[in-house]
């Protein structure tokens, strides 16, 4: 819920022990300020790292990886070498990037992991990105590679479209709760379910948690309005913004499917992810969320070794098992 602007701030929650040091870096090495014409630079700087390569990808031969495109938006699809008999599981992954960085190799790597463990394929989805490309660019991209990942996609390359999960990290996340509005509301096919990770839902940046985490370092109220910047333009923030580009602006949450949402409690988007799953309850809907105690944004990738990183990770698979209805 947005919180009056004259209302005092209480301190944000500790970080996991495990967690605090790296927390405390990206605070030390993150820019106080963060703005739109800041985005090349931004690319530049995430350029700089390693790219994810053709050996990361096949991970020592695990998997057959395909570039292909969905109606015109590239896809990166992963099968594995060895597959069970018939139609695959089937993971359609939203990188997270703040509506303004990454591709389909970037972010693929973990749901490559699970996916692993559950036999299933991975469809990655490079969609178009802010402020080149402003709403409704990104989300009709993720609209028209699920309905490819159901349909054409799923003939291609053996891919069962009744086991298909909808798999979004940070922007990603709402991205995939945008497509699922927007295919629920054109009648067009939806997924099995919808696995949101840290989603970014609500433009307009003012509940108490982004005000607790202002100047975190870790994808903070100003980092986080740069990226609706770049998506919405003067908009964001605003009374018309749609709930294809917020989805925490969606007056009506029914007809989702179930959905697993997760997020830190020492991060921005607590409070409007954990509204968005109280209200889809509200609406007679199914949601399984964890807020994962001192935990930041993206801290079990950048401290995977914690007991609480691995604890969340551990839950993730449980519950794509559990959806897909396959054993363990």
């Amino acid at each position: 819920m947005p919180v009056p602007p004259d209302e005092p701030t209480p301190p944000a929650p500790p970080y996991d022990p495990e967690l605090a040091e790296a927390a405390a870096e990206l605070r030390r090495t993150t820019p106080e300020t963060a703005e739109v014409d800041m985005v090349p630079a931004l690319r530049e700087a995430v350029a700089a790292y390693p790219e994810v390569t053709d050996d990361q990808l096949t991970a020592d031969g695990a998997w057959e990886v395909a570039e292909d495109e969905a109606e015109g938006v590239p896809v990166l699809v992963c099968r594995p070498t060895a597959p069970a008999p018939g139609p695959l599981p089937v993971l359609c992954v939203l990188h997270g990037g703040g509506m303004i960085v990454g591709d389909c190799r970037q972010g693929v790597l973990d749901p490559l992991t699970y996916a692993r463990e559950l036999g299933a394929a991975v469809v990655s989805v490079g969609y178009r990105l802010a402020p080149e490309h402003p709403h409704p660019a990104p989300v009709e991209d993720c609209l028209t590679a699920l309905a490819w990942t159901l349909g054409k996609g799923a003939a291609a390359h053996g891919l069962d479209p009744g086991r298909t999960v909808l798999h979004g990290t940070s922007a990603g996340g709402g991205l995939a709760a945008g497509a699922a509005l927007l295919a629920r509301d054109r009648g067009a096919p939806l997924p099995a379910a919808l696995m949101l990770l840290s989603p970014m839902l609500d433009d307009r940046n003012d509940t108490l948690s982004a005000r607790q985490l202002a100047g975190s370092g870790v994808w903070d109220r100003a980092a986080n309005a740069a990226g609706w910047a770049a998506l919405l333009g003067e908009a964001a923030g605003g009374p018309d913004v749609p709930p294809y580009a917020a989805p925490a602006r969606a007056r009506d949450l029914s007809g989702l499917p179930p959905l697993y949402l997760d997020v830190g409690s020492a991060e921005t988007f607590r409070d409007e992810d954990t509204a968005f799953a109280s209200r889809v309850w509200a609406a007679g809907g199914e949601a399984e969320l964890h807020v994962w105690p001192g935990a930041f944004h993206g801290s079990d990738g950048l401290v995977p070794g914690a007991r609480i990183s691995r604890a969340a990770r551990a839950a993730r698979l449980g519950w794509l098992r559990r959806v897909l209805g396959l054993p363990g």
